[in-house]
């Protein structure tokens, strides 16, 4: 570009294009001389924005953003931003191989996840060795540990909504491989042929764990009738009716399958055997709409047609569940004011359900109490149905001051199978106690949180129609202090009382429950951050949380931990380039023992009795069956401790480019313990260790 008669003076030049970083230079121009500069722009990394928003509303636009590159090199994880998830605070981590979300001291069920608006099933597939959504289509990733919107309902412990990102928009093709010895995956995404403003996004991946793990299998002695194998496919269309509004439709899913043989069965389990069977699968087709109506009025809606199953057998033992549902959200947002901001939405959740089950039935009166589960005779029960959940929210955004703001809110939600109507009252506040830098906010909330009961424990004649949903009180406060321009920590404390939980007890010579709301709980924790925000070099943060989670299961039962719950969670992670294309990265973990409830006592206690029965002897099958040595999760297994390296490089050529990485998990071998075995008849007990070292090896070439 050239400017001409320019009068001599200082000049501030700014340079933005599509795809680079922006840049401001000043230059200096003298009477009667020509300047002639070159500019150079930096690429700009694609970004992934995760929002932690702790306590925090949706409705407030403050993020903890971690770049695209910061995602794929955090060790441990393979590249998944998804499982970035597990090194936040709040967050547990799972047993190995399970795929599962446990935050803030609440059940795996008690946390929902979304993509792009929709509920989804499972967010990780088999063994939580990857997510069902890759990294490569997402724009962000919010994150609600608790006090959440009343936008989100039905859900007492966390959310996780996942939005997708649109398809590049430069009018180019664009794709990916990748591979490595987990699974590999394709994205193709450009313009579609002869329609305006209009994009295509396309996506798959397979693993082929099954090659390596099926051949263990065999040699361990099970046959292996089909290998663990999970894919996910994605596609979608984007378009523009008019400039203010975007049109998407979208159809993605997920299908996780793994079925054995078992020849010889457990000692104590004489009767199971033959095929032990896992299948879980979901499917999404979705149409969402997005509108700005004018500068103070915007309009979101999202329709989806789903359909989940889940499939467990062992023998003739088994559980299948079919949902077929239709979801739909309508949100309308209006700028009242400068400093007022109303949000209302409709939120419905209905389909039809099918439940199929065959269980052996507890011990009729005058049976043997040691009798193996798997011996006792069986009982079948099917069920199905339909459900209607519709729901209404309304929030106000307020900000009586440029450095104060407060979110009261108030969600209805009515459950037709139990005729139960839900009121939910929230408010989120924060306060910049100091402004600009080092920035100081306070920030608090207080909301109710319902839960309706899941399907098998209020649909006759599986459960009671009469349960209610369960009720949880969320109250956190926090602060977030700027201490450089690079580092930044927060300290946030909560507390859960959890009433009107579901407990069960057996109905006597049937397979059913008696269901009822008599359960109750707390869950009381802090949460510390301190992080270093990317810069050209580095990137890092360490997290600790401290937290406790009980329940009471009925009236005049005595308070125990629960399963889940986990005192100390301590993650130090960073990356750092070391240039020419290198960058190297470790992650180190600490975390308290998983409880378990044992059988038998640990001989290395003083309290340990030598001499205690620990199982009694059924003789028509000549098995032992346990007697619990001590209350439901009652004994800590040893503490978890595991250290993560990754070292990534990458070349860069004229029109793609090509990286590829080593990923090691456990790089020091530790026999961390995940469980407890025992002998034939309880008489010895033995750790039961998780993943040794494992390294993971991948190549990516894009353009």
């Amino acid at each position: 570009f050239v400017f001409v008669d320019l009068p001599p003076g200082r000049y501030q030049v700014t340079v933005a294009a599509p795809g680079f970083e922006p840049l401001s230079v000043e230059e200096e121009i003298a009477a009667g001389e020509q300047l002639e500069v070159k500019y150079r722009l930096l690429p700009r990394g694609e970004g992934l924005e995760v929002t932690v928003r702790g306590d925090r509303p949706p409705r407030e636009v403050t993020k903890r953003t971690l770049e695209q590159r910061e995602i794929n090199r955090i060790p441990g994880t393979n590249g998944d931003a998804l499982r970035s998830l597990q090194n936040l605070p709040g967050v547990a981590r799972p047993p190995t191989l399970a795929g599962l979300l446990i935050v803030r001291g609440s059940g795996p069920q008690d946390t929902q996840t979304f993509v792009d608006g929709t509920q989804v099933p499972l967010i990780y597939h088999f063994g939580g060795l990857s997510s069902v959504v890759p990294t490569e289509m997402l724009e962000k990733i919010d994150f609600y540990p608790g006090n959440f919107s009343a936008k989100y309902g039905r859900v007492q412990g966390g959310i996780v909504d996942v939005a997708l990102r649109s398809p590049k928009e430069d009018g180019e093709l664009h794709g990916l491989a990748q591979m490595d010895l987990i699974d590999a995956r394709v994205l193709l995404e450009g313009p579609v042929p002869f329609l305006k403003n209009t994009r295509f996004m396309v996506a798959g991946r397979r693993s082929y764990i099954g090659e390596s793990f099926g051949p263990v299998l065999e040699a361990a002695g099970a046959g292996v009738t089909q290998a663990p194998v999970y894919y996910d496919y994605q596609a979608l269309l984007e378009t523009e009716p008019t400039p203010s509004s975007r049109l998407r439709l979208t159809f993605f899913g997920s299908d996780d399958a793994l079925e054995l043989l078992l020849s010889d069965p457990a000692p104590n389990e004489p009767a199971l055997s033959g095929n032990v069977g896992l299948h879980t699968a979901f499917q999404r087709l979705q149409l969402r709409y997005d509108h700005e109506l004018t500068d103070r009025d915007r309009l979101d809606a999202v329709l989806a047609i789903a359909r989940d199953d889940a499939d467990f057998g062992v023998g003739p033992i088994y559980f299948q569940l079919d949902l077929k549902t239709l979801s739909g959200r309508l949100e309308y947002a209006r700028r009242l004011s400068k400093g007022a901001v109303l949000n209302a939405g409709v939120d419905v959740f209905a389909g039809l359900y099918a439940v199929n089950l065959r269980a052996p039935a507890p011990n009729r009166p005058g049976e043997p109490p040691n009798q193996p589960f798997s011996t006792r005779s069986l009982q079948e029960v099917s069920r199905d149905g339909s459900f209607f959940y519709p729901a209404g929210y309304v929030e106000l955004e307020l900000a009586p001051s440029p450095q104060a703001k407060i979110v009261p809110g108030l969600r209805l939600d009515y459950q037709d199978l139990n005729e139960q109507l839900t009121v939910s009252p929230r408010v989120n506040g924060r306060v910049d106690v100091v402004q600009g830098f080092p920035r100081t906010t306070v920030k608090g909330g207080v909301g109710v949180f319902h839960q309706p009961p899941q399907f098998q424990e209020v649909i006759p004649p599986l459960g009671n129609p009469g349960l209610k949903s369960t009720r949880a009180l969320h109250y956190a406060a926090g602060v977030e202090q700027e201490i450089t321009r690079h580092i930044e920590a927060s300290a946030e404390g909560f507390y859960k009382q959890l009433d009107a939980l579901v407990v069960g007890v057996n109905r006597p010579g049937s397979i059913q429950l008696d269901y009822q709301n008599a359960g109750s709980g707390r869950v009381i924790g802090g949460e510390f951050l301190l992080k270093y925000k990317p810069d050209d070099r580095f990137f890092g943060w360490a997290a600790y949380t401290l937290s406790r989670s009980t329940r009471v299961p009925g009236l005049g039962e005595p308070e125990r931990l629960v399963s889940f719950d986990q005192t100390h969670i301590l993650t130090v992670l960073g990356s750092y380039r070391l240039g020419d294309g290198w960058e190297f990265g470790a992650r180190f973990r600490l975390v308290s023992g998983n409880l378990v409830t044992p059988n038998v006592c640990n001989v290395n206690e003083l309290s340990c009795d030598a001499y205690r029965t620990n199982a009694l002897f059924y003789a028509p099958t000549g098995t032992y069956t346990p007697i619990p040595f001590s209350g439901p999760s009652s004994e800590r297994l040893p503490p978890f401790h595991q250290l993560d390296l990754r070292l990534d490089k990458s070349w860069k050529f004229k029109r793609w480019q090509l990286s590829a990485y080593l990923d090691v998990q456990n790089v020091y071998n530790n026999a961390n313990s995940e469980a407890i075995q025992y002998n034939y008849n309880y008489t010895a007990r033995q750790y039961v260790t998780g993943l040794p070292i494992l390294p993971s090896f991948g190549l990516r070439g894009e353009f």
